[in-house]
């Protein structure tokens, strides 16, 4: 009996052909060898399980094969490629930087790199999982990176290249790898079923794929645990019962309750759902992406979009067509705005409850809206009234002054076109002007600094800053006793007295009775000095000989002079 060799590593690429979702970074690397376009340091960066290795040993392989193909492809003949086939390869050298990660072991790298290849051009070093070297590591491996030998070619891979520092990029030619498509996966895996002989359902596959997040290894992983749980033959109901993932029939269901406003059928789904061993997180967010898909079903254009099988895919398009966009769009409001909650939800389940409640009354919430909507419009447009004829209005002009009073006293209209002409003010507009009438109360001079002393005092408790500047400044009154003019000696200051002056003006309007009041601000203009500085020797020596003429005689008579 054989012994059993994971897929994963038995359906390992060995060619830049058999590499599965990286297409551009193959056809770059097959012709740099065809061109002879070798770089010295090469960095592969990408998530788990999407080639990054494979890439970096089939690129050694080719390069110190002998006998290329016409598509430049290693040929598996050559004395190279039979050592590299058996592991026993002394052109290719393996670092795990997780375990290797000390400034010892990047010299005890860098030391190896001075041997030439015995057999082959070139001697190949892949550092695995590379953003685990200690920063004086990587500081160690700088020099080496950047001038290796001629025979020396380096291949970095990395999950995380954001832990790379900027000098090691520098220095090498960047490969993002990219996950691969699930299309892509469940073609593979199909490939891997048909040369095992397993039975497998298309959607079982699909589903496989989802799990593995892009990742050919980790489907490849699942692939096998599936197909010894199965015994060789895989199918949906086997799969989504041993990865524990929730069965599209579920959010159908679901889907069919909310249509209907079914709120005990819904909770009772939810009761089994939970039943199943299914958080609620997980639930809710499944069924967000649930509607998610239901709306790009809904167009032929975008339902390219739903990675799923066909079958599946049918099923998503019927119930799209029966289901309004509107419905959609309220419903991925509420399960986002749940799923956003839910971590600091005490009752959790109460919480997912609560939402699937509120998606099976979106319709009945839209029908109530709706006949509000028509009731408001019945009512904003009453049936049309019959046209009034036009009442004629005849003017009459007063005989006498005691008809007028008597008109007047009746309530009627009394105005006549002549004294319209001669612009007569009726008595409420003459009431109306009046309540405009500009408060101009006297006062003393006293009073008038006394009102804006207590301004000045009540800012104390209030506006420190303000009490301060009107503290420390001058206030004047100009001659005409309405005129508040306040000094300052900054441009703050000034600005500060601008912000504040509305209300200084309401509040000495206010307290002396008086609207014609102004505030008006000035700035003191400083007082240049023209006195001369005296800084040095000299300077002084000058000024002390203004003061007495004999000083510059006992300079003379001393021989001094200045140093």
């Amino acid at each position: 009996m054989e012994d059993f060799i994971v897929s994963a590593r038995k359906y390992r690429p060995d060619t830049f052909k058999t590499v599965v979702g990286q297409d551009a970074i193959t056809d770059t690397l097959k012709n740099s060898i065809k061109n002879n376009h070798l770089a010295h340091a090469y960095l592969f960066c990408g998530p788990r399980g999407v080639g990054k290795t494979t890439c970096a040993r089939i690129f050694a392989k080719t390069i110190n094969c002998s006998n290329k193909t016409s598509d430049f492809e290693a040929c598996d003949e050559c004395d190279s490629c039979k050592a590299f086939n058996d592991s026993g390869s002394f052109n290719i050298h393996e670092l795990d930087a997780a375990s290797n990660n000390s400034v010892d072991d990047i010299r005890s790298l860098t030391e190896q790199v001075r041997i030439p290849p015995q057999i082959g051009k070139y001697s190949v070093y892949i550092i695995d999982e590379v953003h685990m070297l200690s920063a004086s590591a990587f500081n160690a491996f700088l020099k080496t990176l950047e001038e290796p030998p001629a025979h020396a070619i380096f291949i970095l891979a990395t999950t995380e290249k954001h832990k790379i520092i900027p000098t090691i990029l520098s220095r090498c030619q960047v490969f993002d790898f990219n996950r691969i498509r699930i299309a892509d996966i469940v073609n593979h895996l199909e490939y891997v079923a048909k040369n095992e002989t397993i039975k497998f359902e298309a959607e079982a596959l699909n589903v496989i794929a989802q799990k593995a997040d892009g990742g050919m290894r980790d489907a490849l992983s699942v692939f096998d645990q599936i197909s010894s749980f199965t015994e060789n033959n895989i199918t949906y109901d086997k799969v989504i019962e041993t990865l524990n993932i929730l069965d599209y029939e579920y959010y159908f269901k679901l889907n069919d309750a909310f249509s209907t406003g079914n709120i005990s059928n819904t909770l009772l789904i939810y009761d089994e759902i939970l039943t199943k061993g299914f958080d609620g997180g997980f639930f809710i967010n499944g069924l967000s992406s649930y509607f998610r898909d239901l709306l790009i079903s809904k167009d032929n254009i975008t339902i390219q979009l739903l990675e799923v099988g066909d079958k599946v895919k049918m099923s998503y398009k019927e119930f799209a067509n029966n289901v309004e966009v509107n419905f959609i769009y309220k419903a991925l409001e509420i399960t986002n705005t749940c799923d956003l909650s839910y971590k600091l939800s005490n009752n959790k389940r109460l919480h997912v409850e609560l939402a699937l409640i509120k998606l099976c009354n979106i319709n009945n919430v839209s029908l109530n809206e709706e006949v509000k909507k028509k009731a408001k419009l019945e009512v904003a447009s009453p049936p049309p009234k019959q046209a009034e004829k036009p009442k004629q209005v005849k003017f009459v002009a007063p005989k006498k002054t005691e008809e007028k009073s008597r008109m007047s006293s009746a309530g009627e209209a009394s105005i006549s076109i002549k004294s319209a002409l001669k612009g007569e003010v009726k008595a409420d507009e003459k009431k109306e002007e009046q309540s405009y009438i500009k408060r101009n109360e006297d006062y003393s001079r006293s009073e008038a600094l006394d009102v804006f002393n207590k301004y000045i005092e009540k800012q104390k408790g209030t506006e420190p800053r303000i009490y301060s500047i009107l503290t420390n400044n001058k206030v004047e009154l100009k001659e005409d006793k309405i005129t508040f003019e306040i000094i300052t000696t900054s441009s703050t200051q000034e600005t500060a007295i601008e912000e504040q002056r509305i209300e200084i003006l309401n509040y000495l309007k206010d307290s002396l009775k008086n609207d014609h009041i102004r505030v008006v601000i000035g700035m003191k203009k400083q007082a240049v000095s023209t006195e001369k500085k005296l800084y040095t020797q000299r300077d002084k020596y000058d000024f002390l000989k203004e003061k007495n003429e004999n000083l510059d005689k006992l300079r003379e008579e001393f021989n001094l002079d200045f140093n």
